[in-house]
């Protein structure tokens, strides 16, 4: 007797129903693709115990035709492709023929459909996969797919069905990215008669991203818009305040279709660079249209994965899109545009004022009515858009750029490698002049090479969000960490390491660039140790190090010689740096291209070279750090992306103390 036979067709169905209907977010998922591809305007999908009892999807579009009603539900039945040519131009979001006869071969479905408005429908019942009823009905144009008792004859799949809040979670949040994918039809989703999301079908995709996620969210959003000669792009994304603890607030569609993208979701961060903090995510709604030809759906059984002919064209595009988009903004958590705190009148100065009247060597010297004018007036920006000096620090001492000629204080390092501040003498009152003009003078217009990006910026051009930059005035430091400053609309707090991060950051990224002419040999190599198998990968990886400015040979089979390293790096710090651009490169595995290489590492020398919190400063190198802040090409975010500024404007400030009452 044989052994091999072919099962039937009822058993074969439940089998295939396993690759398509994994949990009831397959089932909704499913009907509902089908009710948009039928050209719905409305779609009501109503749930009950997370799917598993009831689901229920009804749309008004055009329907089944009655002689078509049990052929749709036979394996492999589809209007949607009919030869394999179609296969490579798919323009609708079903096409296998699988989902309804996998669904309905685990459940107790009901189909109602009417291709017209005559009233003329036909009702097909199917239980376990078997035809229990196909009879006319009434009913207006639509379909009406009602699915009870999912998995009631695979109690091992129903075993496995996580919580009711779990599955409930999934539904629901295909439904949002379906509704994000297609704000001109009308959604609704209800569970156990309670509403949980609202469309109007206006076409307004902000109108969904508020439904979904909220007013608030939809105001923090920014338009992106985008093409090249295969692509065009659309969307929104956040501000960098407004961020995820994940990717779930990631939605790409494509052509319609809801995907999940390994590579547009790193061309999105990519944009995002230095903007947002260590693991977190931006809330991102893309809509990316092309020739079918260039994209294959046919990959996975969910169709939620797909491939891209021209992947790097895409990232190219969907990345530049969206940095031209952040570039134009200015990131300050608490500024609000437009709002009742901006002022154009001119600034009130606080005058000294003398608490030990005893002692009148402490009193404050008095403040004329020139001085406080001159105080108040608008000083002088310095140039855009770099906000570094010729001036490079040579120890920890000088991470300030402050000259130790300076008349006011002289930075130097401690042990601990912060800094100790002491007092210097009065310098003769030329001498005096010519260091605060040093101190103050315009930053070098040098350009800036951009973190992934070979065209440098030129010194005479800056972001949009540069030149927004506030026009700040110092008022003191809190707790030697944060600077406090003034300006026409409210109070700013500057974390002084970030700021003084971004500000190394630009100089040194613009140093890398060109790393070789500002290298030099070293009398007595520094000595570093590998181990055995780092030290294997680390020898033919040398040649990216060159490339940074940092010149090793092999001295042994674990032991590196550096014989040359670039002047400017931060002094005492260039073992540890090289040795960490060393590991990068080795755990990168030589995929890392040599602009992420020098991005990396500038990154590292900022973060070293830059001063720490509970480090002093002076009005004067307070107001030098601002003035090259507002300088840079980005000062908003230190390049770990944490905010560097923050806003409090007037408005709040007579909030709090009750001068205004609405």
């Amino acid at each position: 007797m044989s052994k091999i036979k072919v099962l039937d067709e009822q058993l074969a169905n439940q089998i295939a129903a396993g690759e398509v209907v994994e949990r009831p977010a397959s089932v909704v998922k499913e009907l509902v693709e089908n009710a948009v591809d039928a050209g719905s305007t409305a779609i009501d999908v109503t749930i009950e115990e997370g799917g598993l009892s009831l689901i229920r999807v009804t749309d008004n579009g055009g329907g089944i035709e009655a002689g078509d009603m049990a052929t749709a539900f036979q394996r492999h039945a589809t209007s949607k492709i009919a030869t394999s040519s179609d296969l490579f131009r798919i323009a609708s979001l079903g096409f296998r023929g699988e989902a309804l006869p996998s669904i309905a071969a685990v459940s107790r479905l009901t189909c109602i459909s009417a291709d017209s408005n005559g009233g003329l429908a036909r009702r097909l019942v199917i239980e376990g996969g078997t035809i229990v009823a196909d009879e006319p009905a009434n009913a207006p144009q639509g379909t009406d797919m009602i699915v009870k008792d999912l998995f009631f004859n695979t109690p091992a799949r129903l075993k496995y069905m996580k919580s009711i809040q779990t599955e409930l979670g999934h539904i629901s949040d295909y439904i949002n990215r379906l509704a994000l994918a297609h704000p001109g039809i009308a959604f609704t989703l209800k569970h156990n008669g309670s509403a949980l999301l609202r469309t109007m079908g206006t076409g307004d995709r902000l109108q969904v991203i508020a439904a979904v996620y909220g007013t608030s969210a939809a105001k923090a959003m920014l338009a992106v818009s985008g093409s090249d000669s295969d692509y065009e792009l659309s969307g929104y994304t956040a501000k960098p305040e407004l961020t995820r603890a994940n990717r779930n607030g990631i939605t790409v569609v494509v052509n319609g279709r809801y995907i999940r993208s390994h590579a547009v979701n790193q061309a999105l961060l990519q944009a995002y660079h230095t903007l947002l903090p260590i693991n977190r995510f931006p809330l991102t709604v893309l809509e990316l249209g092309m020739h079918p030809g260039l994209l294959d759906v046919n990959v996975h059984p969910s169709k939620m994965e797909v491939r891209f002919s021209k992947e790097a064209e895409l990232r190219a595009l969907i990345e530049r899109a969206v940095k031209d988009t952040l570039t134009a903004q200015r990131y300050i958590p608490g500024a609000s545009v437009g709002s009742r705190s901006e002022r154009s009148g001119p600034l009130f100065v606080q005058e000294s004022i003398a608490f030990h009247i005893a002692d009148r060597s402490l009193q404050a010297p008095s403040v004329s009515k020139e001085e406080a004018e001159a105080e108040a007036a608008p000083r002088s920006k310095p140039s855009p858009p770099q906000a570094y000096r010729d001036y490079v620090p040579r120890n920890a001492a000088e991470k300030l750029y402050a000259p130790p000629s300076s008349p006011y204080r002289e930075l130097s390092g401690s042990g601990s490698g912060g800094m100790a501040v002491r007092e210097t003498a009065q310098e003769a009152p030329a001498q005096q002049a010519n260091t605060l003009e040093r101190i103050a003078e315009p930053a070098a217009q040098a350009p800036i090479e951009s973190a992934y990006d070979s065209k440098p910026v030129e010194g005479n051009e800056t972001s949009a969000g540069a030149s927004e930059f506030p026009e700040l005035h110092w008022i003191g430091q809190h707790h030697g960490t944060y600077i406090v400053a003034q300006a026409v609309d409210g109070l700013y707090l500057i974390d002084q390491h970030a700021a003084h991060e971004r500000i190394h950051y630009e100089y040194f990224l613009h140093k890398f660039g060109n790393p070789v002419a500002a290298s030099q040999g070293l009398l007595v190599p520094l000595t570093l140790e590998f181990t055995p198998g780092d030290a294997a990968q680390l020898k033919e990886l040398l040649p990216l190090m060159a490339e940074v400015g940092v010149e090793m040979e092999p001295f042994g089979s674990q032991t590196f010689l550096v014989r040359a390293y670039p002047e400017w790096m931060p002094k005492g710090e260039e073992q540890d740096l090289i040795e960490e651009m060393a590991e990068l490169l080795i755990a990168e595995r030589k995929s890392i291209p040599i602009a992420k290489l020098r991005e990396k590492a500038a990154i590292m020398c900022a973060c070293k070279a830059s001063i720490k919190a509970n480090d002093r400063m002076t009005r004067e190198e307070g107001d030098a750090l601002l003035g090259r802040l507002a300088a840079c090409s980005q000062p908003y975010t230190c390049p770990h992306g944490r905010p560097i500024l923050v806003h409090l404007s007037t408005y709040q400030l007579e909030k709090m103390f009750k001068r205004v009452m609405s």
